[in-house]
């Protein structure tokens, strides 16, 4: 596969691994821990299993290795002993090193087996926060250093998708809650879907009747909510869309519709917070992120 990630400069190793290029370049001269190939320019450029070798390092010398003593390792002995601190300790961190290098060497089999082993452990739920949301914020900003391409994203993204559809359909579903109905969707354009159907499965969860729409919804196509007898509860979550300069336009516009009934909109993310110090006619609440909606819920 062409796309495969299998080269990596200095500075992708910084921005995957959170150690300091000039650090790596200390334990390499110091430590012999790295060993780059070079360009006929000489610059240089490491392999996936380099790679492999600095997330576990960055593991153990997080937990209090010194380094001195990592130098004094064997790549099979660095790697064991990152595997049982990981069991002991640093589940999470193990973890979300496993989904980078998934991520990079589109490995779905890596992903499943990093998966089902955090299963031993822990609730879906708790993988959701504890590892899916640290590693999709990661991604974030592999994003904004240009590390990764979109078929990376893509590639994780749809793995993770795939794992909260299964959970939610595993639920035995039956609506307790009946005070709203919860019709969730993303604003025209918007295609960032992993919070909002976390949310999904969060509320069917707490006994909830949902209606998902997904992604990259225009406004108009909520109308047809208002022709019944329905008491809403819409929820959107803002990544990119709307645009800085029509986030306030938007929310005008979702005022103007809700205004005079018993409707409210619940609106999370970056983009929906630039509106939360605006005064509405009718029922809208923000929140930054999923969690601090549902710690609120």
């Amino acid at each position: 596969m062409n796309n495969i990630k299998t080269v990596f400069t200095i500075k992708d190793l910084e921005n995957i691994s959170g150690i300091k290029a000039h650090t790596i370049r200390i334990w390499e001269k110091r430590y012999n821990l790295l060993q780059p190939n070079r360009t006929e320019t000489n610059i240089r450029y490491y392999s996936a299993e380099s790679l492999l070798k600095l997330l576990n390092v960055a593991l153990l010398n997080k937990h209090n290795f010194k380094i001195s003593k990592i130098a004094q390792m064997s790549s099979e002995q660095i790697l064991t002993n990152a595997r049982e601190l990981a069991f002991k300790f640093a589940v999470n961190d193990e973890a979300i090193n496993a989904f980078k290098m998934s991520m990079f060497q589109f490995d779905k089999v890596l992903f499943n087996n990093t998966y089902n082993k955090l299963l031993h452990k822990k609730t879906f739920r708790q993988i959701f926060k504890e590892v899916f949301l640290p590693f999709l914020n990661h991604i974030g900003l592999l994003w904004q250093t240009n590390t990764l391409m979109p078929a990376h994203e893509h590639f994780i993204s749809n793995l993770i998708i795939q794992k909260i559809q299964l959970n939610t359909e595993k639920l035995e579903y039956a609506a307790t809650n009946t005070d709203y109905t919860y019709v969730l969707f993303l604003p025209d354009g918007e295609i960032h879907e992993i919070g909002l159907m976390y949310l999904n499965y969060e509320l069917v969860l707490r006994g909830c009747q949902t209606i998902y729409l997904g992604q990259s919804l225009p406004l108009n196509n909520l109308n047809y909510f208002f022709e019944g007898e329905l008491k809403v509860c819409f929820v959107t979550s803002m990544t990119v869309q709307p645009y800085d300069d029509k986030v306030h336009g938007y929310f005008d516009e979702i005022d103007s519709i809700l205004k005079g009934t018993d409707h409210k909109l619940i609106a999370v993310g970056k983009r929906a917070m630039e509106a939360s110090e605006l005064n509405y006619d009718s029922n809208i609440v923000t929140y930054p992120s999923v969690i601090e909606m549902l710690d609120n819920f």
